[in-house]
């Protein structure tokens, strides 16, 4: 596994690393994607799961969301460019790829994803950027699977630099950074897929990311991605 790895990061082109990269990302959103809407349709006949918004979502939406997604995805494509560079130049180490050091990479990266989610979606929501960015996201009043990657290529590239703006300073297993996305996007799915657990009432129902599909409905406050912590702490700005 290691050599494998070593030959695809120093061995290959750029070219064939974006193509790795892309395709990496189209097989998460269009095989993953699918995938957990049936599992969520099956655990809602079994009455695990209940839809939030009982309301059908039309043809158009789920067209645009795709087209939308397909371009980010492009942008995705790219984030692993700038790890790799690094990488061949020595400047980022690599930690052996132990079960260990493989977990609590993952661990890392998603909790530091829901700070650098936080602070983009803050962002997001200053006046010009919704206006003219976040709005493309925003479109999907009704969340879906399909809306996990819907942004304005800006807003993509923002989201892409999670890995970027911490592999440098904090030494993880490539594998780590490769699993990565794979659960990052399983929790986005959790919080589009318009499905929750229980009968709604109170807060036990509040799992798997439905705080943000309330945001979709509602457009303010549930700024957090899978989680609420960074809203609870500043919940004097989130009003």
């Amino acid at each position: 596994m290691e050599s494998i790895i070593e030959n695809i990061l120093f061995n290959h082109s750029y070219p064939t690393l974006f193509g790795l990269s892309f395709g990496y990302f189209i097989l998460l959103y269009f095989g993953l994607g699918p995938l957990f809407l049936s599992i969520c349709k099956i655990l809602e006949a079994k009455k695990v799961l209940h839809k939030i918004t009982s309301k059908e979502v039309s043809k158009q939406q789920i067209i645009f969301e795709i087209g939308h997604s397909f371009k980010s995805i492009v942008v995705f494509g790219f984030s692993i460019m700038p790890i790799i560079y690094l990488i061949r130049l020595g400047e980022i180490d690599l930690l052996a790829n132990t079960w260990s050091n493989v977990l609590a990479g993952v661990a890392i990266l998603t909790l530091w994803n829901e700070v650098h989610f936080y602070v983009v979606h803050r962002i997001m929501h200053q006046k010009y950027m919704m206006k003219h960015v976040h709005r493309i996201h925003h479109k999907s009043h009704i969340p879906t699977v399909y809306s996990v990657y819907s942004f304005h290529w800006i807003e993509a590239l923002l989201l892409s630099t999670v890995p970027l703006t911490i592999v440098p300073f904090i030494p993880f297993s490539i594998i780590a950074v490769f699993l990565y996305p794979f659960g990052s996007i399983l929790l986005n799915f959790a919080g589009h897929c318009n499905y929750r657990f229980g009968s709604g009432t109170g807060h036990s129902w509040r799992l798997l990311g439905t705080y943000h599909n309330e945001h979709h409905s509602r457009g303010r406050k549930n700024y957090g991605f899978a989680l609420n912590l960074l809203d609870k702490l500043f919940s004097k700005q989130n009003k």
